[in-house]
């Protein structure tokens, strides 16, 4: 089976670095799961690949569209899936690396197709699971889905008001979103996730060096040329969001400089927290 190997890590981990690194190894390509490299504009905020490194080795989804376009995880299901089997043609194993955890989780499990919730029927059935227990939810369940009912954590209620909600607001069983979900989101190929962690101390020095740097290359600049774009979603990003206070006059280059830092921090540690929550990842 084609295999694809991803590397997660937390921003100035040394990502890039690792998977040219294994590209080399397999004479492959790589595939970028990051939400903000993937626009045309963006480049020294993004800590995009050098020019040199886009050149050892062919990276897709860098430099993709323009901050223009509105682009989100569920296009990049459909267009990452569909570069990868056409790389997977010609090689058996690829490289997926990125910070973005929602296009990572968008290439390996794909998203839901359940319906969105529908806040009137929920709470229907709140103010019934207060009045007549958990019981209530439990037979009502029974009689709209005995499939699901022989699944369930039969004492988890919000579970049970999740599937009822369903069940009521299509008329049609919520086992039977769970098994169009399953076939739509299956992968003809295997992954392998690697996480990258380290010190942080060290982590926190790289992170606060990349800022310095990206200060030298002109982010402000940079962030001066997006600038009518700046209700966009893609520059309610660090270093981006910060910069525009700048000029907007709401604080000084020097407090910039250290909120940015501040605050690519923190993203680091969100980062973390929601790629040690991946299942089956290998930390090095």
């Amino acid at each position: 089976m084609k295999q694809l190997i991803v590397i997660v890590g937390p921003t100035a981990s040394g990502k890039t670095a690792k998977a040219i690194e294994l590209a080399k190894q397999y004479s492959t390509e790589i595939v970028s799961a990051d939400s903000r490299q993937i626009y045309t504009e963006l480049t020294i905020g993004t800590a995009k690949p050098s020019v040199e490194q886009l050149a050892e080795i062919p990276h897709h989804f860098i430099n993709f569209i323009s901050i223009a376009e509105n682009y989100n995880a569920g296009r990049f299901e459909i267009d990452a899936l569909a570069l990868i089997e056409k790389l997977f043609a010609k090689h058996d194993i690829l490289v997926m690396t990125g910070g973005s955890g929602l296009y990572i989780n968008a290439v390996l499990q794909g998203f839901d197709d359940l319906p969105e919730e529908n806040q009137t029927i929920r709470k229907q059935l709140r103010n019934q699971y207060e009045l007549n227990g958990i019981s209530f939810l439990q037979q009502l369940l029974l009689e709209k889905d005995a499939d699901y009912y022989q699944k369930i954590d039969l004492q988890n209620p919000q579970r049970l008001m999740r599937a009822l909600e369903v069940c009521l607001a299509t008329g049609t069983p919520y086992s039977t979103f769970l098994q169009n979900r399953k076939g739509k989101n299956a992968r003809n190929f295997s992954t392998k996730v690697i996480g990258i962690n380290m010190d942080r101390a060290q982590l926190y020095n790289r992170i606060e060096q990349r800022v310095d740097e990206m200060i030298k290359l002109g982010l402000l600049d940079e962030v001066k040329s997006v600038l009518k774009y700046k209700h966009h979603n893609a520059l309610q990003t660090v270093g981006y969001k910060e910069m525009i206070r700048f000029l907007d006059g709401n604080i000084s280059l020097e407090e910039v400089i250290e909120l940015i830092k501040k605050n690519t921090r923190n993203y680091a540690k969100r980062q973390l927290t929601w790629f040690r929550k991946m299942e089956n990842v290998e930390w090095i």
